[in-house]
């Protein structure tokens, strides 16, 4: 049995419990399937209402103190907002940095990028706690470039979008490195297939430049970086990526060790084809993984187009601040 099917099978006796103490059989697909969405909105306002009423001041601070999700961030500020200008100060020309909101439409964690919906943290307004950026970006992106097909189909045009966040995820991260919320900044950027992954392997290259340069900001040139890239797709020759993905990092970063990860299992479900991580070294020995990225099929399940490319990526900020000391 799966870690997943065991988690299922646990929740689902979970429910089945609730419903028999409830007295109410099948509350759980009365809720979900049967009530419009703003009729679920106003039952759970009441219900959250009603709770917060019970609350006392002493009750409050008593969950603050205990509750993961409510601890605020390790990281001092002025750390992170220059983290955030140095990697703001090297976004190239084209990309157009967005402030998000805290919040997406229920179901952009697992609709559009088919992770579990426990990722999320839902509200009782039928929206959910912004878990993953690069999936709201992906949605922008859409917006976008449904507008410029609908001015011309074949549009090849280019939509680069860059935003820094703070992710909150349901699921319980293990390890001095994690947090059950963290900062992380993102770059999407949505296109037209150009044929031999031309639009992929460029864009990559544009993405990695743009957090080995910050890393280098903010952590000095000797920092040491390694960037691996793997190929999911058979059509993928190490020849190409040597040629149009490391060759270009290479002539601008003299230091940057590029090298193929061919036993990359992970992300497998997420990515299509070409991903990457970012490594680098800590002071006192090790590497640390920053940044990840690749192409994913988003946009063009949501445009419905078999043309649209996109590629994602994100660096995690709170360890750039913490993992490297001052």
């Amino acid at each position: 049995m799966t870690r997943q099917s065991s988690k299922h099978d646990k929740g689902a006796k979970i429910i089945e419990r609730i419903e028999s103490e409830a007295g109410v059989p099948g509350l759980a697909g009365i809720l979900a399937e049967e009530l419009v969405p703003t009729d679920l909105q106003s039952l759970l306002l009441e219900v959250y209402g009603r709770r917060a009423a019970g609350r006392t001041p002493a009750m409050v601070l008593s969950e603050y103190e205990k509750n993961r999700f409510a601890k605020p961030s390790p990281v001092p500020m002025k750390r992170m907002l220059e983290w955030e200008q140095a990697v703001l100060a090297e976004l190239p020309p084209g990309f157009g940095p967005l402030i998000l909101s805290p919040v997406c439409p229920l179901g952009t964690a697992s609709v559009v990028t088919s992770v579990s919906q426990d990722w999320a943290v839902a509200t009782s307004r039928n929206t959910e706690v912004v878990s993953d950026s690069t999936a709201v970006l992906a949605l922008e992106c859409a917006m976008w470039r449904r507008t410029l097909l609908r001015s011309n189909p074949k549009s090849a045009e280019q939509v680069h979008l860059a935003a820094s966040h703070r992710l909150l995820r349901g699921q319980k991260f293990e390890g001095p490195d994690s947090y059950p919320h963290f900062a992380a900044f993102a770059l999407c950027s949505a296109g037209r297939d150009a044929g031999n992954l031309g639009f992929e392997l460029e864009t990559i290259a544009i993405h990695a430049g743009v957090y080995a340069a910050a890393l280098q900001r903010i952590l000095g040139k000797g920092i040491r970086l390694r960037f691996e890239a793997s190929d999911f797709s058979p059509a993928v020759s190490g020849q190409i990526i040597e040629s149009r993905l490391f060759n270009p990092l290479r002539e601008r970063f003299a230091a940057l060790e590029c090298v193929v990860n061919g036993d990359r299992r992970s992300g497998r479900n997420y990515y299509r084809d070409v991903c990457f991580k970012i490594y680098a070294e800590r002071p006192g020995g090790g590497t640390i993984e920053l940044a990840d990225g690749g192409s994913v099929d988003w946009t063009r399940k949501l445009l419905g187009s078999a043309k649209e490319r996109l590629i994602i990526s994100g660096i995690g900020s709170e360890r750039v601040c913490t993992a490297f000391g001052k």
